[in-house]
């Protein structure tokens, strides 16, 4: 066994004293007041006009199940929707033509920039600007019984996020490298092909996390649509309390809904990001 190395003459010698570790009281009395906080919150719903029994017995209620389905059919639809347009909005967000990336530049600006349930309002209400609509000498109807709820807002809530996914797809196609671009040129490749068989591909682990969250906040967001009467879960549980009064718990319902919802779907978003990312990770192997 080696000797210790001896000190150099006038340091003293620290090994046999004790470590004092930091206190951090700071995080003692953060903690403290957080649950402080909490136990208020939670009392303040024990003691308050809460009857619970009817938040039990509204959990299941088939009015409330009927919500649910709508309001996932809805927010699936109009994510796939969003998707699509999106995609389509970043490459011609991406192309050349001045003409194509105006178009984009100008959808984009408008639909971000105006609140999406003044959107809903207005596809609800597009027969006041057009009374018919349809294909001249093909097809004709009156425009108050095509845009129904169901259609206003997949329209509303589809075309918003179109606007916002455009950008995270942009973004995504960003990121992969100009090489692969010329390599796609250098075999003769055409664009739209290199972008569908190689860029996509590639951006896809970019753009799943937050297409995973976008997807999340659709599910939310459909709770909008309840003021175009689409019968989604808050529409349907504002119903229920509409004729009982009990408002409080009826709303508890449905956000005890929205959080199940979103706890089942986040570990899926983990899953999915953990599947594209695979590649990603042999190559940092």
């Amino acid at each position: 066994m080696k000797p210790a190395p001896a000190l150099a003459q006038g340091f003293p010698d620290l090994s046999g004293m004790r470590i004092a570790r930091e206190p951090h009281w700071f995080r003692w009395i953060s903690a403290a007041l957080i649950v402080l906080v909490l136990a208020a919150i939670a009392r303040a719903f024990a003691n308050g006009q809460i009857e619970w029994s009817y938040v039990s017995r509204f959990l299941t209620a088939k009015v409330i199940l009927e919500g649910i389905v709508n309001t996932m059919v809805m927010a699936v639809l109009a994510m796939m929707l969003g998707i699509f347009l999106g995609i389509v909005v970043a490459i011609m967000r991406l192309s050349p033509n001045p003409v194509l990336k105006s178009v984009a530049a100008g959808y984009t600006w408008l639909f971000r920039g105006t609140p999406l349930i003044l959107q809903l309002l207005l596809w609800f209400n597009l027969a006041l600007v057009f009374p018919t609509i349809g294909i001249p000498g093909l097809w004709s109807a009156r425009a108050v019984d095509v845009m129904t709820p169901f259609l206003a807002a997949l329209l509303g809530l589809g075309i918003n996020q179109g606007a916002y996914t455009s950008e995270v797809m942009r973004a995504g196609m960003l990121s992969v490298d100009i090489g692969q671009y010329e390599a796609a040129q250098a075999i003769g490749m055409g664009r739209l092909r290199a972008l569908r068989r190689i860029v996509l591909p590639q951006a896809m682990r970019v753009v799943i996390p937050p297409l995973g969250n976008e997807f999340i906040s659709m599910v939310k967001a459909t709770s909008l649509a309840s003021v175009i009467q689409y019968p989604e879960l808050l529409h349907n549980a504002e119903n229920i309390y509409y004729a009982n009064s009990r408002v409080i718990e009826l709303l508890i319902v449905a956000g005890l809904w929205y959080l199940l919802v979103v706890s089942i779907l986040t570990p899926l978003q983990m899953l999915l990001e953990r599947r594209f990312a695979r590649g990603t990770l042999r190559l940092a192997r």
